[in-house]
């Protein structure tokens, strides 16, 4: 390890387009998009068999199947198999924390480069069930007949059925990050005008940007979008 901490640099990018919730990406996982992010940016930096010191990404909104996420998109983007690849999550800012955790690692002499990333689908939602389906079904995996089986299965209610998507709230406040925002808002006295004109200059400067090309080299084409489909470009202050 460095004894003097190391200057570090991020080098380059690669990430597939934004897309609408339930729209283009509406089939596609966190793996399939992150494997596809990663192999922009192994075809554009050549690292085809190359092996970083290390890969870190992750999702706030994961299936039990996305347990090793980073690992496994790691594996099919092209790059080295045996190159180390962990999993982190922090709501909005699981690919800021990955960047910076790499970083501190090199800066340290631990590792001598890395890949940060992360992906997010609000259409494939893990779905969860009650408790008491949850039990009836590992019940019948228990039964010894078919009685057993049979007299497990008869004590379930169509409301048992219900899947439920996975909560907004925060558990602590039971308030969303909306809800949450509005506070934020009230205690620092942002007013909606100063909110408004900073979304529309929001979607005014990626109008630009896509228009200008500046993201001609730092987008891969997935699911056949080759840009952001949710940049209002003719949106304006009303």
């Amino acid at each position: 390890m460095a004894n003097i901490l190391r200057r570090v640099a991020v080098l380059g990018g690669a990430r597939i387009p934004f897309a609408r919730a339930n729209g283009a990406y509406q089939e596609a996982g966190n793996q399939e998009m992150l494997t596809a992010a990663m192999e922009g940016l192994v075809d554009k930096f050549n690292l085809k068999n190359q092996k970083p010191g290390e890969v870190a990404a992750g999702a706030v909104i994961k299936h039990s199947r996305d347990w090793n996420l980073a690992r496994e998109s790691a594996l099919g983007s092209g790059m080295d198999p045996t190159t180390p690849a962990y999993d982190l999550q922090r709501a909005c800012g699981t690919s800021l924390s990955a960047v910076a955790q790499l970083a501190n690692r090199i800066a340290l002499g631990e590792i001598d480069s890395g890949v940060a990333g992360g992906a997010d689908s609000a259409s494939d939602i893990p779905l969860s069930y009650s408790p008491k389906l949850q039990r009836t079904v590992l019940s019948l995996a228990r039964g010894k007949s078919w009685g057993d089986k049979l007299s497990t299965i008869g004590a379930l209610r169509p409301r048992d059925l219900a899947p439920k998507a996975p909560g907004i709230a925060e558990p602590r406040t039971g308030l969303s990050m909306g809800q949450h925002c509005e506070e934020m808002a009230k205690e620092w006295a942002i007013g909606r005008r100063e909110q408004d004109e900073l979304a529309l200059a929001s979607h005014q400067n990626a109008a630009a940007a896509w228009r200008d090309g500046f993201f001609s080299d730092l987008v891969t084409e997935f699911q056949g979008l080759k840009a952001d489909n949710n940049v209002r470009a003719d949106t304006t202050l009303e």
